[in-house]
């Protein structure tokens, strides 16, 4: 990533971080679901209703708070193509995220630490088409985009921005990891996804690539899932 002035303060930060720690979890994530899971009966469905709420009111917040404020567009953000040179670093990116992936999954299963969530619980469930698109579509499509460009776009570059490339990678991580709470038992890959990322997004200065390892890393999982059944 190239050098960059930081043109947003503590303020912006502390905005995009009460929605992404206490609006959103408590309004969407907990009083929503729970309306949508009375409505649907189905965890996948209420989740997945959940994940798209949550991305247009990730997305709306950061264009009213961190970009319309100071007339930038979304590539201020890191979201803008990349040259093909960067493929190398989306595979290598994708390369160690599935290997550490394993490695914690194997050592979780060790330890006897379960991997499910209710979203996979139900996918596992009602494994059909529609619910293996619902879920793919979520997890592959919906999630890695808003993420990428909330957790790395924004919040990654400030940090880094502010207090260099480590601080930068370990809070954005850290960030990103406590907001898969209360889904406890895949925290650390979360984390090590956070790491990832935020390096893939260092090395290429988009957020595309990290885009492209998170949706092919998520339909994999979702794929897995549902063949596991």
């Amino acid at each position: 990533m190239k050098q960059e002035k930081l043109i947003w303060g503590y303020k912006e930060l502390f905005a995009i971080l009460l929605l992404i720690l206490v609006a959103v979890p408590i309004i969407i994530e907990n009083i929503g679901q729970r309306i949508f899971q009375d409505i649907f009966q189905n965890n996948l469905y209420a989740g997945t209703l959940t994940g798209l709420i949550m991305a247009v009111v990730f997305m709306c917040g950061l264009y009213l708070i961190v970009l319309k404020p100071k007339q930038l567009k979304w590539v201020a953000i890191g979201l803008k193509p990349f040259p093909r040179s960067d493929w190398k670093v989306i595979v290598g990116g994708f390369l160690l995220l599935f290997v550490m992936s394993i490695i914690i999954l194997f050592i979780m299963d060790v330890m006897k630490i379960g991997i499910d969530n209710s979203k996979t619980e139900a996918l596992k469930e009602e494994s059909t088409w529609f619910t293996f698109s619902i879920a793919f579509i979520s997890a592959a499509i919906i999630s890695p985009i808003y993420e990428e460009i909330l957790y790395r776009g924004f919040l990654y570059k400030w940090f880094r921005l502010r207090w260099g490339k480590v601080l930068g990678i370990l809070l954005s991580s850290l960030i990103f990891m406590i907001v898969h709470i209360p889904t406890y038992n895949t925290l650390s890959v979360n984390f090590v996804s956070g790491v990832i990322l935020a390096w893939t997004y260092e090395k290429s200065g988009s957020i595309m690539p990290g885009i492209i390892i998170h949706g092919l890393f998520n339909g994999i999982a979702v794929i897995l899932t549902t063949m596991s059944f």
